[in-house]
């Protein structure tokens, strides 16, 4: 079954190759739009039941481009601790005021919102030129937690804000068709104002997305960065997309299976009682961060310590990550870990191996 699969890729993407070449060699709005372009983010769209779609060239281009568009210099966006660092770069190119809340605490959100409306009651002429926008992620990389959507969205009704979401690691992940966190709390993902993602994660290609209304569509064709002056995605990867994207509608037993790796992985883990913290959503997310006690030693002494755990558990047949920081540039810098991703293809036997291992690997580095 496997080669039979295997040979049909390879026959489609030397058919891919022959009819388009690797690449377009221009932005989309010159010559770099192909037909595949224009099939991926209309099956996206359909997807996400969204109006439109928009797609770019590679994921970290998709997250510092969304936000920009949309706002200026006398806006202000409400951003989450927890943003990867592509969401900051995004920040930074908006040049806006950028206002933090603790990580997924929305009393925090909430006392930030209450002091600008405040504010903006003092000067109603100069608040009606402000906009203001929340930007959070649907799955965070860096914790593997949730947003609180719900909540999220009573904020944006009384407080009058945009919400942003990149869903890059919880599409093709939350929810019962694998369409994200909107899916995963049934809310209609009309109800958001911009959906980005990597299409580097679940549809294991290359590029990213942002989803919304045509207005917001047509806008960001006109002012998105990364979509007005970098090459179009190769068509190739768009064909890889697109392929990704009709495994996942036809093959209920991908989102099924993986469903049930990160339950059984979670139960595993928690059967024990490590001195390592297990960090997640619990029995939902494919993202498990390992930390030490916030008062345990230094950074640089946690950073040691979980080395000893990674490498003990490579030794032993298990390969572990630590995630990699630019510590320098880092607005919230978070705490080391490890992390461990779960996938649908993963067996029980190896997810069970895993949780033994690091039990086994915890012991040995914290005694």
């Amino acid at each position: 079954m496997i080669i039979i699969i295997f040979y049909f890729i390879y026959e489609h993407t030397i058919k891919v190759l022959q009819k388009y070449g690797v690449g377009s060699c221009g932005p989309r709005g010159f010559y770099g739009t192909i037909d595949v372009h224009l099939i991926l983010e209309n099956e996206l769209a359909k997807f996400l039941n969204v109006e439109e779609v928009i797609i770019y060239s590679y994921g970290f281009a998709t997250n510092s481009s969304a936000i920009p568009p949309y706002s200026g210099r006398s806006d202000i966006i409400f951003c989450d601790e927890g943003l990867s660092f592509s969401n900051q770069t995004g920040l930074l190119a908006a040049k806006s005021r950028v206002i933090w809340f603790r990580h997924n605490n929305m009393q925090h959100l909430e006392e930030l919102l209450n002091q600008q409306a405040q504010e903006d009651r003092k000067n109603p002429k100069k608040a009606k030129h402000i906009r203001r926008l929340i930007v959070v992620e649907g799955l965070y990389r860096n914790y593997g937690d949730i947003c609180p959507l719900p909540q999220l969205l009573q904020f944006k009704k009384k407080y009058k804000c945009r919400i942003f979401i990149d869903e890059s690691n919880s599409f093709g992940v939350l929810g019962k068709g694998g369409r994200g966190v909107t899916e995963h709390y049934s809310i209609n993902p009309e109800d958001v104002d911009q959906i980005y993602a990597s299409m580097e994660n679940a549809l294991a290609s290359v590029g990213g997305f942002c989803a919304g209304s045509k207005f917001l569509v047509d806008h960001q064709r006109l002012q998105g960065k990364g979509y007005c002056f970098s090459a179009s995605l190769p068509p190739i990867n768009a064909e890889a997309a697109r392929l990704a994207l009709q495994k996942l509608q036809k093959d209920s037993k991908l989102l099924n299976n993986l469903k049930e790796n990160v339950d059984f992985l979670w139960k595993e883990l928690l059967s024990f009682r490590m001195k390592l913290h297990i960090c997640g959503y619990r029995q939902i997310s494919p993202i498990i961060h390992l930390r030490l006690p916030e008062s345990a030693t230094t950074r640089e002494e946690k950073k040691q310590i979980l080395q000893s755990v990674v490498d003990f558990c490579y030794n032993n047949g298990v390969l572990l990550v630590m995630p990699e920081y630019i510590e320098s540039a880092e607005k919230h810098l978070p705490e080391p870990s490890i992390r461990i991703t779960v996938s649908s293809k993963h067996t029980k036997d190896e997810l069970r191996k895993v949780a033994c291992t690091v039990n086994e690997a915890s012991l040995f580095a914290l005694g």
